[in-house]
C-alpha cells in the first residue's frame, strides 16, 4: 500500500514514497495568509467547520455523533447534517459538523460544507480524500485532510479488464498538494 511522505512543516518538495505500511504521514504547508484564523463565522466568531466522507459500515456517523458530543459537552455550540450517498453511485456519504464556542447570540450555522470552506476534511478511503479534492473542499490555504490511506475500489475500477485501478500515487500527490495539512495512514 502505497504512503505519501512525511515531510517538514514548511513543505519544500515532494520526497519518496515510505516503503513500511504502518507510518502516519503529516505535511504541513504555511498558508499564503498564514495570520488568519481556521473559520471566520459572519459574526466574526471563530468556530469550527468538519466535513467527514465514509461509506456504509465505515462508522462516519458514529464519528460525527462523537465529535459533536465532545463540542456540546465543551461549551460549544454545535450542528451535524447528513447527505446521504448512495456509494457505489454517488459516492460516500457527506456528514457535516459546525460549531462555534456559545456566546449571548446563536450562530447561524449552514447546512452542508460549501467549496473553500471546511477546516477540518476527514475521509474514511484514499479515493474519497480525491473526491473532496476534486469537489473544493480541500484547500491549500485552510483545510487539515486526515485520510486513510485504505483503498474500497470503485466501480469504475472494478470494471476494467486487468488491472483497472487509479494511479494512487498521482493521487497522493494531488492530496499533499491541495491541502494545508495532510495526515495520511492506514486506518
Amino acid at each position: 500500500m502505497p504512503k505519501l511522505p512525511v515531510t517538514p512543516s514548511v513543505r519544500t518538495s515532494v520526497q519518496p514514497r515510505l516503503a513500511t505500511s504502518t507510518a502516519t504521514t503529516v505535511t504541513q504547508r504555511r498558508p499564503a495568509n498564514s495570520d488568519r484564523t481556521n473559520a471566520a463565522h459572519r459574526n466574526g466568531t471563530p468556530g469550527i467547520k468538519i466535513a467527514i466522507l465514509a461509506v456504509g459500515g465505515q462508522g462516519g456517523g458514529v464519528l460525527t455523533n462523537w465529535i459533536a458530543d465532545l463540542a456540546a459537552k465543551g461549551a460549544y455550540d454545535v450542528q451535524t447534517t447528513s447527505v446521504a450517498g448512495v456509494a457505489q453511485r454517488t459516492g460516500a456519504t457527506v456528514y457535516y459538523i459546525e460549531m462555534a464556542p456559545k456566546s449571548d447570540r446563536r450562530p447561524v450555522f449552514a447546512q452542508s460544507p460549501t467549496p473553500g470552506d471546511v477546516d477540518i476534511m476527514i475521509a474514511a478511503e484514499l479515493a474519497e480524500a480525491g473526491r473532496a479534492v476534486l469537489r473544493g473542499f480541500v484547500t491549500p490555504d485552510r483545510t487539515t485532510l486526515i485520510a486513510s490511506t485504505h483503498r474500497i475500489l470503485a466501480v469504475s475500477e472494478k470494471m476494467v479488464p486487468g488491472d483497472g485501478r487509479s494511479d494512487v500515487d498521482i493521487l497522493a500527490q494531488d492530496i499533499q498538494k491541495s491541502a494545508l495539512r495532510s495526515v495520511c495512514f492506514d486506518m
